[in-house]
């Protein structure tokens, strides 16, 4: 199995999960024991400032509070782009890393910027593969600019316009092609 830390899940056309449809998931972790990762492209209207007020130490202009995924929606889970890659619990993408969950913002090294999520996205043994299999999943490498987008909105059609080919096309189906 290879694993696919540090690449994104774009959801496929046939994925209609509502937790998941048209997200871009940031695999952080991806094993024979199953894999985890954040949704990038579901930002709330609750900004960090009021939900965590700890938590906007941590960066200017922290923004908003994102949706990671389904699974312990009261969890926090921060992502960051470490300037000292060692103050990362995990690192996923270069210097883009998970921050220790018991972490004091204060005392924390420099972060060049961080993003906060509730919930996550998580998968079971095999669970994730069966997916790819089926085709709920379309593959890419992720780059640091999707992890920080400050268009999540726009992200999934962006990620597979950069894949090209057929996902350029899939790119600019609209959200319901019977209304076209």
């Amino acid at each position: 199995m290879e694993s696919l830390k540090g690449h994104l899940l774009i959801a496929g056309p046939g994925l209609v999960d509502p937790n998941f449809w048209r997200t871009v998931v940031l695999v952080g972790e991806h094993s024979e024991e199953g894999a985890l990762g954040v949704v990038l492209n579901r930002r709330s209207e609750t900004s960090v400032t009021q939900a965590v007020p700890e938590l906007a130490l941590l960066a200017d202009d922290i923004g908003a509070v994102h949706v990671g995924g389904p699974v312990q929606s009261s969890a926090v889970v921060v992502l960051a782009d470490f300037v000292d890659a060692s103050d990362a619990e995990s690192l996923v993408l270069d210097t883009i890393g998970f921050l220790p969950s018991e972490v004091d913002p204060i005392a924390l090294g420099e972060l060049r910027r961080a993003r906060v999520y509730v919930g996550y996205s998580g998968w079971g043994p095999g669970q994730l593969d069966d997916e790819l299999e089926e085709g709920s999943w379309i593959v890419e490498p992720a780059l640091p600019d999707d992890v920080f987008t400050s268009d999540p909105d726009g992200l999934w059609s962006a990620v597979l316009r950069r894949k090209g080919g057929p996902f350029g096309v899939l790119a600019s189906m609209p959200p319901d092609p019977s209304r076209n």
